[in-house]
């Protein structure tokens, strides 16, 4: 879904409800901090690594900066969900990869 068809209150309430589930989510984890501060969400990890995810609302995506990788999530659905413009991958599905990976385990995350 191309950004244009969602206004920017739309953007600006999906974008929100997301990090705040996001948020939710990943505070019950063993191993992180989670901070959620004015549309960023900030992943540190105990070796001082830290992963961010925001809400860009000049491009109406979900930024995410991690693993020295950057994403760019369109909404689709109103905001129901995320997808990569680069390839088409799904927020939550790359939150728990990019996870998985740096905490050595399998994270499930549901939103």
């Amino acid at each position: 879904m191309s950004t244009e068809g969602i206004s920017e209150r739309e953007f600006e309430r999906a974008a929100d409800d997301t990090l705040r589930k996001l948020e939710r989510a990943l505070g019950d984890l063993d191993g992180i901090e989670v901070d959620l501060q004015m549309g960023v969400l900030t992943v540190e990890f105990q070796d001082g690594t830290k992963y961010v995810i925001n809400s860009h609302r000049a491009a109406r995506q979900i930024w995410m900066a991690a693993e020295r990788n950057a994403w760019h999530f369109d909404p689709r659905a109103g905001g129901a969900s995320w997808h990569a413009s680069k390839d088409g991958a799904e927020l939550w599905t790359t939150v728990q990869a990019v996870l998985s990976r740096k905490l050595g385990r399998t994270i499930e995350l549901a939103p």
